[in-house]
């Protein structure tokens, strides 16, 4: 049988969460850093995937679409920029921003795709223009609900499938010439 003053020589749960009560400003603190850390490091990812993109865009001349990828690149960079600046009001914006260069970078993939030469890997690039999209438009619909954690799991899957794409269609040319 355990008596009451037998419990007392155990720290309980209450007891614990009572001792974190009293620290509640260095918890709210501590989330403040770590939110702001997350967002200069996607900044800091977006500014990178755009400057890629933009180099990108300088490397396919050629397909006459140079103005098309440079602005995606630039919509990146500017993203990335914007989360710089205040990284705590930029959540809001920022995931209303990403919704729509998720909508038009998964458009303007989709018209690519379809103008690609029939015998290249475009159902790839089609493939991630499609999931581009989708995941634009569903940023769009949950908003300003899901600015907090959005971001990073939506960017990280963009750039994912973009990459697989792009991947693709390299080897593909690869094995070519």
């Amino acid at each position: 049988m355990t008596s009451a003053s037998d419990t007392s020589h155990h720290p309980s749960l209450g007891s614990g969460i009572a001792a974190l009560h009293a620290k509640w400003g260095w918890i709210v603190a501590l989330g403040v850093v770590y939110l702001i850390a997350g967002f200069v490091a996607l900044g800091a990812m977006m500014i990178v995937a755009g400057v890629t993109e933009i180099i990108g865009a300088f490397q396919m001349k050629s397909w006459g679409k140079f103005l098309i990828w440079a602005l995606l690149g630039v919509l990146y960079v500017i993203a990335g920029f914007l989360t710089f600046e205040n990284p705590l009001f930029a959540a809001v914006l920022l995931t209303l921003f990403l919704g729509v260069s998720l909508i038009a970078s998964g458009a303007v993939r989709l018209f690519l795709a379809f103008s690609m030469k029939r015998e290249s890997p475009w159902i790839w690039v089609a493939l991630s223009a499609v999931i581009t999209l989708l995941l634009g438009l569903l940023i769009v619909a949950r908003w300003p609900v899901n600015s907090v954690y959005i971001l990073g799991l939506f960017l990280g899957i963009d750039l994912i499938m973009a990459g697989a794409g792009w991947i693709s269609l390299g080897f593909s040319l690869k094995r070519r010439g």
